[in-house]
């Protein structure tokens, strides 16, 4: 008696005996709890579930419906706000200014206004005592991904520690209105000359840290194929528009709307698209886009071991990664998706996989890498219940296969290889203080090394490649300045200035086929 109110994951009715429905599977349980822990857990279920490399498309979809909603703020409590804030109350502000608020979320509370010169507006107002309640919720859940740490592998190898933090910082950054208003000025920047995206301009002088003050857009919903249709708006337009718009955002001002969900974007009677709520953004920086690049590289060459290298690079966690197995799923991954065949393949399809690799072998991505293929993977799904024959992978592979040349071209090649030297500078510069610090740590017997045999062969494998690249380099170098110092110093030589400079660059070919061979003879071991 009583025993099936203790059972793990049964719904229950109101009269305390299990529903008609019986067991609640995990996800929805996982869900309810979130709900029930309040305001910062459903944010952390709503980032959750933009994180498919993470978590199974079970939860994913599951974590998706929390919906970041709360009572309203009483009105006395809003005006209060902004008495503080800008110096006045509403109604000495604003011509206008409606009590009944347009949302309320865990954060912030949206209210219309009318400025003096008759603008529309909307009025967000941080809640009171957000600040203080969000920064206890995040030491508990700082706390609990500690302790998950110490005691549970799966949280260590997915490093929760980290993953706590880097919710933090995104929810923090939401807190901070005046953060998003510089969001917004900058969208209105990149966007400043396409007429057909429309972006609310920011009234500084009613935004403070805690009060922002936005033009008001409006339109049609952009999920709503029925309403555009009856408003005579080209469906087929906007989704290859707003596509193309997150695209841009990506990929040319590597600044992008990270929650570009239909309740973010409006359509107006002549097709411009309308942009809302900039408070969960992206940037793409020079590492990143090079990762991109590097991605995108292997997926035009088909090549399993690039790919491999590309995502352990990326992620965080790559420690103790079966490299061979991951090559061999990903192998099977890329004989179904290459490229050149995201024009027939719903991009979505292909994530959905990609990430199912990323679990298997415990690999993360990035926040911003993460962010960037949910906000492609909204904007697709948007765009097929607008136009159903839409492919996403039609309008990204223009901009995949300019990143995957870029990172080929002849100049970020140079930089590269410019780069490569500096290090190697400096590992040499550095290497006599470091081996005094280790022989003096060696003499107190403060080292100990535990080494197994399978983990030696790639260790030495990397020492040889890097022994032989050094020599190599070395070997290069002194011929190149030899010959330079002669021609230069001795003018009988200056006649011979193409003949040598012919041999040395035959000596420097003959050079890179060694290494080129030598470590193809290393893999081709290493393999066996």
């Amino acid at each position: 008696m009583g025993a099936g109110r203790r059972t793990p994951f049964r719904r229950a009715s109101p009269d305390g005996d299990a529903a008609p429905g019986g067991i609640i599977a995990p996800p929805e349980h996982l869900r309810l709890a979130l709900e029930e822990l309040g305001p910062t857990f459903i944010k952390l279920g709503q980032l959750l579930s933009t994180r498919s490399d993470l978590v199974p498309p079970a939860y994913a979809d599951e974590l998706a419906k929390l919906q970041d909603a709360a009572p309203p703020v009483p009105v006395e409590q809003v005006r209060a706000v902004i008495r503080s804030e800008l110096g006045a109350d509403a109604d000495e502000l604003f011509a206008a200014f409606e009590d009944e608020p347009l949302a309320s979320a865990s954060i912030g509370q949206a209210h219309a206004a009318v400025l003096d010169d008759g603008t529309q507006v909307v009025v967000k107002v941080r809640r009171p005592g957000a600040v203080a309640q969000v920064q206890q919720d995040l030491e508990i859940l700082r706390n609990l991904a500690d302790r998950a740490s110490r005691t549970w592998s799966l949280a260590r190898d997915h490093d929760a520690r980290g993953l706590a933090e880097e919710f933090a910082q995104t929810l923090l950054a939401e807190l901070d209105y005046l953060q998003e208003g510089r969001n917004a000025e900058r969208f209105a920047e990149d966007f400043a000359f396409e007429e057909d995206v429309a972006i609310p301009r920011v009234y500084w002088d009613y935004t403070t840290s805690r009060v922002l003050t936005l033009e008001r857009m409006t339109g049609l919903n952009v999920g709503d194929a029925a309403a555009l249709d009856a408003a005579g708006v080209d469906r087929r337009r906007v989704a290859r528009r707003g596509a193309e718009i997150v695209l841009k955002m990506t990929f040319e001002d590597r600044f992008f709307h990270a929650d570009p969900h239909p309740g973010n974007l409006f359509v107006q009677p002549d097709g411009t698209i309308a942009l809302i709520d900039f408070g969960m953004v992206g940037e793409i920086d020079a590492s990143l886009r090079d990762h991109l690049g590097a991605l995108f590289v292997a997926l035009v060459r088909g090549d399993p071991e690039r790919l491999a290298s590309a995502l352990i690079d990326l992620s965080p966690t790559s420690a103790g990664v079966d490299r061979e197995l991951l090559q061999d799923d990903l192998a099977d991954f890329l004989s179904r998706y290459r490229l050149d065949s995201l024009r027939d393949t719903p991009f979505a399809r292909m994530i959905a996989e990609l990430f199912g690799i990323l679990r298997r072998h415990r690999l993360r991505l990035p926040r911003e890498m993460a962010l960037l293929f949910k906000a492609l993977l909204v904007i697709e799904g948007l765009a097929l219940r607008l136009d159903p024959e839409f492919r996403l992978g039609e309008t990204l592979r223009p901009y995949a296969q300019r990143l995957a040349r870029e990172r080929l071209s002849a100049i970020v090649l140079a930089k590269r290889i410019a780069q490569a030297t500096a290090d190697l500078g400096e590992l040499a510069l550095d290497m006599p203080g470091t081996l005094r610090r280790l022989l003096e740590h060696a003499d107190e017997g403060g080292i100990q090394v535990h080494l197994r045999a399978a983990e030696l062969e790639p260790l030495m494998g990397r020492a040889e490649r890097i022994g032989n690249r050094l020599v190599a380099g070395m070997l290069s170098a002194a011929f190149i300045t030899g010959v330079g110092s002669l021609v230069a110093s001795e003018r009988r030589w200056r006649s011979w200035e193409g003949v040598m400079l012919g041999t040395g660059l035959g000596v420097i070919g003959s050079l890179g086929g060694y290494l080129a061979w030598t470590m193809r003879r290393t893999g081709s071991r290493r393999a066996r």
